[in-house]
């Protein structure tokens, strides 16, 4: 594959992930070697600091990640600021009820079950720290999502089962089987 179009698609998949990817994991995506995708990363790194551009990709070990540039924290903070100030999104209502039910949950079962990307959402609800994330021991290349304690405290609660219906919706079989279905076409 041409390095440029290697580069354009190295720089789709950390733009829509949202979050940090193994250099590993990301060779098996775009299938080539991990040795090969090395060299090409290293040279999206310096491309960016060269160019000053908005984004920058940092590497830490073997996980990359595509984040705002740090020269212009000062303005992307206003906007973080003033969006975590206004009301939430549907959207965001959606994965939050999500990870309050069924916590910790996997990105790849919140999107299993709402059937679109949520990192930007999920995000977005770290940010506000409504949400905590963890590794995921069974799959280290993920995380999973729980409520954080400052959830609980705006919610007025004292624990999470005291949530409106949360023994039944927690183990709701329907949504059971939508996770399930979404293990095995991931095997």
């Amino acid at each position: 594959m041409e390095k440029e179009k290697t580069k354009s698609i190295i720089e789709s998949i950390l733009f829509a992930r949202g979050e940090e990817i193994s250099l590993s994991q990301l060779a098996k995506i775009i299938e080539i070697k991990k040795e090969e995708i090395l060299p090409i990363v290293e040279e999206l790194v310096a491309q960016y600091r060269e160019e000053k551009r908005g984004f920058s990709i940092v590497r830490n070990g073997d996980n990359i990640q595509m984040t705002t540039n740090p020269q212009n924290a000062e303005f992307v903070e206003k906007t973080i600021k003033k969006n975590l100030q206004e009301s939430m999104s549907r959207t965001a209502l959606e994965v939050l009820a999500i990870v309050a039910y069924r916590g910790p949950v996997s990105r790849a079962d919140i999107e299993a079950i709402r059937g679109v990307n949520s990192s930007f959402t999920l995000r977005n609800l770290l940010m506000r720290g409504l949400i905590v994330k963890a590794t995921n021991e069974n799959d280290q290349r993920g995380y999973l999502y729980n409520i954080s304690t400052e959830f609980i405290k705006k919610m007025g609660m004292e624990k999470i089962a005291d949530l409106p219906n949360y023994e039944s919706l927690s183990k709701d079989e329907r949504v059971e089987s939508i996770i399930n279905l979404n293990v095995q076409n991931q095997s």
